[in-house]
């Protein structure tokens, strides 16, 4: 009786054990977060080049990131098992979301793009959505599939086909920045995930024609590859966003001209709180403010990586695939946002995450940082929960004596992480009983 007793309150102390968010992947994003605010309240304070007030882009980026927060909160509570079921529902979720921008009186279009629904005084990009949702899906089916993705074709084309799915909806709005990231998230999880890297790259050729041909058949968007090859041939037409970040960057030089004296953003630089961000920051601050910020964005990404990888280690796949989504969604949104700046990359329009502006972004994108804290904690709860029953295996019971150690070639001997092998002893015991009792029958 009192063994039992002793088991259910071992049982309830690890049942009792909570986990501890991540403070590298907290303070990351902590801080890329407070640098936003201060570099929007910078960046915009010209009014945005739309005649707005000093104030009212960082207001309203203040009251979007205030959402964000309470959003990420309630998501880092929420038990990762509880969302990986609704998978299915979240991925049809997402081809609804982008088919509501076409329906009358809710889609809305800015600057011939139709990729906003209107909520009154606000409105909301569908594709920040669909980002979260479908990484969540794909993270699900990667854990129900895995040995099938490594081992078949069909169901590794399976999410390559969805994603194309979404890709073709993507383009009626049109957006090829995202569609290109989303094709990018879903072949590097695939590879996480146990694909054959031979036969993905058929896809990949197939598709790379069909992007390039994209590209040449709309006259915008050649123009913007051709003036990124070379901006100042046309410095005031197409080229003019590229050679104003330019312009704006090299003013920066090593230390910056000091944060709020740039003045490439006083209605020189379009979009300078938003896609060109980053160039405003790289005036003020200069080269070592931007080794800072890419080395913010590095050690979240980093961070993600390695919980994702301890989670696949210890067979949390859901929460590893989970987290190696969001971490690909950061690095490839960041380093085409930084790579546009730069003017390395062609304009694409992706945000610079939780820095730019943009409220349906910095809105999915602390969902999206929620869900990987979420994935810290319930790791390190994981951790905890295992070295205590391990703690609790090994101590011996009250009044028991000490056992002697098993012998070099038993089935108990230790592996080679020091863990007692205990489930083949139990699964052989029943079987060396019944031949004990044969042989003692026999004789």
């Amino acid at each position: 009786m009192t063994a039992v007793l002793d088991s259910a309150r071992q049982a309830t102390r690890i049942h009792e054990i909570g986990g501890r968010y991540d403070p590298w992947l907290l303070g990351s994003v902590l801080t890329l977060a407070c640098l936003g605010v201060v570099m929007i309240g910078s960046a915009a304070i010209a009014g945005g080049g739309q005649g707005a007030a000093p104030w009212h882009f960082l207001s309203r980026h203040a009251f979007y990131l205030g959402g964000g927060l309470v959003l990420a909160s309630a998501t880092m509570r929420i038990e990762l098992k509880s969302i990986e079921k609704y998978g299915q529902w979240l991925l049809l979720a997402c081809f609804v979301v982008l088919a509501m921008v076409w329906l009358p009186f809710l889609g809305k279009s800015v600057n011939g793009a139709r990729r906003w629904i209107n909520l009154g005084p606000a409105s909301f990009q569908a594709v920040e959505m669909v980002k979260v949702f479908f990484i969540i899906w794909l993270a699900s089916y990667l854990k129900r599939f895995n040995e099938d993705v490594a081992e078949t074709a069909y169901a590794m084309f399976k999410p390559v086909g969805v994603a194309l799915l979404l890709v073709g909806l993507l383009l009626l709005q049109p957006d090829f920045g995202s569609s290109v990231l989303l094709l990018g998230i879903t072949t590097s999880m695939l590879v996480l995930g146990g694909a054959s890297i031979k036969k993905l790259i058929v896809p990949v050729l197939v598709m790379v024609p069909f992007l390039i041909a994209l590209v040449v058949l709309e006259p915008y968007r050649l123009r913007r590859v051709t003036s990124f090859m070379d901006p100042w041939q046309d410095q005031l037409g197409a080229g003019y966003q590229l050679s104003n970040a330019l312009m704006a960057i090299g003013r920066g030089e090593w230390f910056g001209v000091g944060l709020g004296a740039s003045v490439q953003k006083l209605s020189y630089l379009p979009e300078a709180h938003t896609d060109f961000i980053f160039s405003v920051l790289a005036e003020e601050l200069g080269l070592v403010g931007v080794c800072v910020v890419v080395g913010l964005y590095v050690l979240l990404a980093g961070r993600a990586f390695w919980l994702g990888l301890k989670c696949v280690e210890m067979k949390r796949h859901f929460s590893g695939y989970l987290a190696f989504g969001i971490a690909l969604w950061m690095t490839l949104q960041s380093f085409v946002s930084i790579g546009v700046n730069l003017g390395i990359l062609p304009t694409k329009g992706l945000t610079l995450p939780l820095v730019s502006y943009g409220g349906s972004s910095v809105l999915m994108t602390c969902v999206a940082l929620g869900l990987l804290l979420r994935v810290s904690w319930e790791y390190e709860r994981a951790v905890r929960q295992v070295a205590l029953r391990r703690a609790v295996g090994h101590a011996p019971a009250q009044g028991s004596a000490p056992q002697p150690l098993a012998p070099a070639d038993s089935p108990v001997r230790n592996s080679a992480r020091g863990r007692p092998r205990i489930e083949p002893v139990l699964a052989r015991a029943p079987v060396e009983s019944a031949a004990l009792s044969a042989l003692r029958r026999a004789r």
